[in-house]
């Protein structure tokens, strides 16, 4: 067991700079708080070291014990953080998908990480980012996953790109829209598909939204538009994967 005292010491620096995307980006490491998440952490194999600063509960070799004023450094929690664990990003095995999300500019964090625990719930099989996209590893992202990040792989990058490739592997992409769009209760259950969630207030861009083979709207009362968290886990419940 190590045993870390100062705020000056080398690592705890590193660690504390895993609250900055560009070091997070950089070094493909970052920060996972509280108990439940580390547990999910453990189980993907994600984590490379665990501080704690009273009892120490996880069943794993490397752990490191800290003084209160570290963890209070390290955790975005006002009242600090009992367990932190330092983590790197997951890999997963390559497998036959048939339902994709790809999210066009998601800029909140809590949206995000809703969209990732609803597409591990409905068993979708992979999300993918726009670079405009919030950062799946900012803290209220992870904590909205509530660990569901550990179980779905998360991509990042240029849609168009994705899109032309999920189109030559037989996918149809379906656009949420309002303009010449038909209604969401029409398109046909059987299929491979990727779904198409755009940006909270501007929705999906013109680029992507020109590539998509259809467009539906979800039919409502009321309202024209839906948070884009709710209109995702619309689409993700209908187009579910059935046992």
């Amino acid at each position: 067991m190590e045993t870390i005292n100062s705020l000056q010491n080398k690592k705890v620096k590193e660690w504390a700079s895993l609250q900055q995307k560009k070091y997070r980006d950089r070094t493909g490491r970052y920060l996972v708080e509280g108990k439940h998440l580390i547990e999910e952490a453990l189980g993907a194999g994600c984590v490379e070291t665990i501080l704690y600063c009273a009892d120490q509960p996880f069943a794993f070799q490397h752990t490191v014990c800290v003084t209160e004023a570290i963890m209070r450094k390290l955790s975005v929690n006002p009242s600090g953080a009992k367990y932190i664990a330092v983590c790197h990003t997951p890999v997963f095995l390559p497998k036959e998908e048939n339902r994709v999300i790809l999210l066009d500019g998601v800029q909140d964090p809590g949206n995000l990480g809703t969209i990732v625990r609803t597409a591990v719930s409905f068993g979708f099989d992979r999300i993918c980012c726009s670079n405009e996209c919030a950062d799946l590893y900012n803290e209220k992202t992870i904590r909205s996953t509530q660990g569901a990040l550990f179980r779905i792989p998360v991509e990042r990058g240029s849609l168009e790109e994705t899109i032309r490739n999920l189109k030559a592997d037989g996918f149809t992409v379906v656009g949420t829209a309002l303009r010449d769009s038909v209604a969401f209760s029409d398109l046909p259950e059987d299929g491979r598909y990727a779904f198409v969630l755009g940006n909270e207030g501007n929705g999906i861009t013109e680029p992507v939204l020109e590539l998509c083979d259809r467009k539906v709207r979800i039919e409502m009362d009321g309202f024209e538009s839906l948070n884009v968290a709710v209109a995702g886990g619309i689409v993700m419940y209908r187009f579910r994967r059935k046992a």
